[in-house]
C-alpha cells in the first residue's frame, strides 16, 4: 500500500462510516514507532504508521483510520476531540472505532538491558538503563547486576 492507497481508503471510509469527507491529506509516517497513527490539529492531516500494515495489513490500517477520522471530524466540528470527551466516546462506539491499536512489539521484545537480583535472582527487563546505585531489587532490595 503506498499514499495515495491510504488517501483513497480515508476518503472512502470517512464518507462512508461518518458521512463526511476527508479533505486533507493522509499518508504513512516512517518515523512513528510507538503509535498506530496521529490526528495533527495544526494542518488536520493524518499520519499512519507504516509498520502496523506490514505487521496487521489492511484491516489494522482500517481501525487506525477510523480511531483518527473521529479526531479529526469531532476536531473541525468544534465538539470534543480527545480520548476522554464524551463526544469522541460516542462516535467511536458509533462507528466501530478501537481505542487502541495492537503493539508491534511487547514490552519484553523492545527491553535492551536485563537486570538481576543477588539475592533473589529475579531478572528485571528494562528498555533504559538504570543506575544500579541507587536502584535496588523491587521484591527483596537486594543489589542488581547489569546481564548483558
Amino acid at each position: 500500500m503506498d499514499n495515495k492507497t491510504l488517501q483513497r481508503l480515508t476518503e472512502t471510509i470517512s464518507e462512508e462510516y461518518f458521512g463526511m469527507p476527508f479533505k486533507h491529506k493522509a499518508y504513512f509516517n516512517k518515523r512513528l514507532k510507538t503509535t498506530g497513527g496521529r490526528y495533527l490539529l495544526k494542518n488536520h492531516n493524518i499520519e499512519v504508521n507504516e509498520k502496523q500494515y506490514y505487521k496487521f495489513g489492511e484491516e489494522a490500517i482500517e481501525s487506525i483510520i477510523k480511531h483518527e477520522l473521529c479526531h479529526y471530524h469531532l476536531h473541525i466540528q468544534g465538539k470534543g476531540y480527545k480520548h476522554k470527551d464524551n463526544d469522541f466516546k460516542v462516535l467511536s462506539t458509533k462507528t466501530g472505532a478501537p481505542r487502541y491499536c495492537a503493539a508491534l512489539e511487547t514490552y519484553e521484545e523492545r527491553a535492551n538491558y536485563i537486570y538481576k537480583c543477588n539475592k533473589c535472582e529475579m531478572e528485571f527487563p528494562r528498555i533504559r538503563k538504570v543506575d544500579t546505585a541507587k536502584m535496588v531489587c523491587g521484591r527483596c532490595k537486594g543489589k542488581l547486576v547489569q546481564q548483558n
